[in-house]
């Protein structure tokens, strides 16, 4: 019936990571198969949001241990 959002739902529509965007040389514009020449937050009714478009955060720093840390 309903799908699951996918990576949570935290992620905020937007036209950067929709099937139909692509970038365009402005920055913070993109180009819309639908609509022609967006900015970067707009959403149409057209929006369908693509996984292999988003960018994951790094991964944190770990903390490094030394031999010190490990003795009883």
């Amino acid at each position: 019936m309903f799908e699951k959002p996918m990576f949570g739902a935290t992620i905020s529509p937007s036209c950067e990571y929709c099937e139909f965007g692509r970038k365009a040389p402005q920055p913070g514009c993109f180009f819309c198969d639908k609509k022609g020449p967006v900015s970067q937050v707009t959403k149409c009714r057209h929006y369908r949001y693509d996984p292999l478009r988003r960018v994951p955060r790094r991964a944190p720093k770990l903390p490094t241990f030394s031999p010190e840390d490990f003795k009883l």
